[in-house]
């Protein structure tokens, strides 16, 4: 089988706008947080604009949903970051800025190396693992799966509209 990365989706909904002054400490983090991402050890790709970040994406209607994506070499570089970096000091205040996630707000899955996720592709994840549950398609920090490469192999991409390399 080809080498594998890690592919990740969150989504949060702001309490509100990130023009008010309610964000302003989250929104004068995320340059350096997005920072400590790019040179974190195992870290592969994230979703950007060309300014360097993606907080301006709305792929859903709502306005306030922040859509996050991002490419790693293993589950546990990426929890590394997450939980074990200054991204946990964002992540401690996250009730300041954002409501409680009602539904599903993060989905794991495993890709081949070179391959980037599409916002598409971030979208029906999420979808999937909130209807099936954690399975190899789609899952989470607390239910892991190891790769599977029939599910990796016979995924059909081409329907997920790539997202431009950072």
């Amino acid at each position: 089988m080809t080498k594998l990365h890690l592919a990740q989706v969150n989504v949060a909904r702001m309490r509100t706008p990130l023009e008010d002054p309610a964000m302003i400490d989250f929104v004068a983090r995320l340059e350096e947080i997005n920072a400590l991402a790019d040179r974190s050890p195992g870290f592969v790709w994230r979703l950007q604009t060309a300014e360097g970040n993606a907080t301006y994406l709305r792929p859903y209607a709502d306005h306030l949903l922040l859509f996050n994506m991002s490419v790693w070499e293993s589950v546990e570089h990426l929890k590394r970051y997450v939980y074990y970096s200054a991204h946990v000091q964002v992540l401690r205040r996250r009730a300041e800025w954002f409501e409680r996630p009602g539904a599903v707000h993060m989905a794991l899955w495993w890709l081949p190396a070179g391959d980037l996720p599409s916002v598409d592709e971030g979208k029906k994840r999420l979808a999937y693992l909130e209807a099936n549950g954690p399975t190899a398609f789609a899952f989470t920090f607390s239910k892991p799966f190891p790769p599977d490469p029939a599910v990796v192999e016979t995924t059909d991409r081409s329907g997920f509209e790539p997202c431009p390399a950072s």
